[in-house]
């Protein structure tokens, strides 16, 4: 499994952008695909997670809301759309995959299995 994640950059306050993660070599029956980022000196947070079993979705409280969570099948792509950005959400942002159905589960408690690497979010004026 390979993920690829992009989308990252530069925006201002308020502004949005929309990451994507494609993941090749996925034929998997039951998986969660998750957004994580980490903040300098700050340890890693799972942001919003989908599971393929029924498209349940997790969020964490700080970003409900303004990110919304979603994937392409056809394209085995899953997106993070981000508005209403603020500087608390400058981090360094990554896509992981886990072997398993739980979305809430595996963005609380981490456990992914592949990750890719990660793609920078600066939110700044």
């Amino acid at each position: 499994v390979q993920l690829q994640a992009s989308g990252g950059g530069l925006v201002q306050p308020g502004g949005s952008l929309r990451l994507s993660c494609t993941i090749s070599r996925f034929p998997l029956d039951y998986w969660t695909i998750g957004w994580f980022r980490q903040a300098p000196g700050k340890e890693r947070e799972g942001v919003s997670c989908i599971s393929s079993s029924d498209s349940s979705t997790y969020y964490v409280d700080s970003v409900k809301g303004r990110f919304t969570i979603s994937r392409d099948s056809a394209k085995n792509t899953v997106s993070l759309q981000m508005n209403s950005l603020s500087p608390e959400d400058t981090a360094v942002y990554y896509c992981a995959v886990a072997t398993g159905s739980g979305s809430t589960y595996y963005c609380r408690n981490g456990g992914m299995d592949y990750w890719g690497k990660g793609t920078q979010v600066t939110v700044s004026s």
